[in-house]
């Protein structure tokens, strides 16, 4: 089991998620083209189920990631113009000098991240993860990570009372799924796949902030007018395919289970859990997360400094 949390690998260790970008695009009729970053295809398969990937005046393609922080590594070297991403990832890739910003903003269901055991594991609680190994997927920082530590003050126990792993999903699914990890924090449809399987919650999100994913862009498209436009647009047409996802969700999580070899009982449970909206960030937002970023900060010691999320928004991109 690898580690991935040292910070320096988040600005040195690029290559490899820029071979999972995808050369399906299409074509341009405005001479712009935009590369869309995109975890397990979710962004896309919205877009598509909902017909907003028509008549585009502008040319795309995808870059498709297992989790934020390969994710955030790309948007940071330039391969992709755009990352959706949980808050607190995009928080300590800030941190660690990805020149980002936030563009939209959408309140996720809690349930949607979880600390799990496999079935038949001897562990009921919390409290039963001391002197144990959890991994967090993918990486110091992650909303998973926050998950884990809140849990553990929760119960009063620090983060010393564990060992904590670091592996990216796929990695981690298929050690949890051989018997080779004892608790697991992790979430999305990596979360659904395992509790599909038998495993067992501990604890999931409920009551642990801030629970938000975000669209983030890079500030390098934001300098292009023609490339703000188009993301801009594509924002919009995003907002208006969740909202046909929370309208249609059978014909959603079809599309989700075809396009991702998902199994459609698992790709239901997903698209149950999502709570899909989006809107452009603000006040209350930026105080959630500037909440839990402090308490990485000062209390967890994760982040090298305080960020001001703040400075990190942009509320206009997508018009209210």
């Amino acid at each position: 089991m690898q580690s991935v949390s040292d910070r320096r690998l988040f600005l040195a260790g690029v290559a490899g998620g820029l071979a999972l970008l995808s050369g399906c695009g299409k074509a341009a009729k405005s001479g712009t083209q935009v590369v869309l970053g995109d975890q397990v295809h979710l962004l896309e398969t919205k877009l598509s189920a909902a017909g907003q990937l028509k008549d585009l005046p502008y040319g795309i393609s995808w870059g498709n990631f297992p989790g934020a922080a390969p994710l955030l590594e790309a948007l940071n070297a330039g391969a992709v113009d755009t990352a959706p991403a949980g808050d607190l990832p995009i928080i300590l890739a800030a941190a660690a000098g990805c020149r980002l910003k936030i563009a939209a903003v959408n309140k996720g269901s809690p349930k949607s991240m979880a600390i799990i055991v496999p079935r038949g594991s001897p562990m009921h609680s919390v409290e039963d993860l001391v002197g144990k190994t959890v991994i967090v997927s993918s990486a110091r920082g992650s909303i998973s990570h926050f998950l884990l530590l809140e849990a553990l003050r929760e119960k009063g126990l620090p983060p010393s009372s564990v060992k904590i792993g670091y592996m990216l999903p796929n990695d981690a699914a298929a050690a949890f799924a051989t018997g080779q990890i004892a608790a697991w924090a992790i979430f999305g449809t990596y979360q659904a796949r395992a509790e599909a399987d038998g495993a067992r919650i501990l604890r999931d999100g409920t009551g642990i902030g801030p629970g938000y994913s975000a669209i983030t862009v890079s500030e390098r498209a934001l300098a292009d007018p023609h490339k703000r436009a188009a993301i801009a647009d594509i924002l919009s047409r995003a907002r208006a395919a969740n909202t046909w996802c929370i309208e249609n969700p059978d014909a959603y999580a079809r599309l989700y289970a075809r396009q991702t070899g998902m199994d459609p009982a698992i790709a239901r449970v997903v698209a149950a859990r999502e709570k899909p909206g989006l809107s452009p960030p603000d006040a209350e937002f930026v105080t959630a997360l500037q909440s839990a970023s402090d308490r990485f900060y000062e209390t967890y010691k994760v982040l090298p400094h305080r960020v001001d999320v703040a400075s990190l928004v942009v509320p206009d991109l997508l018009r209210a």
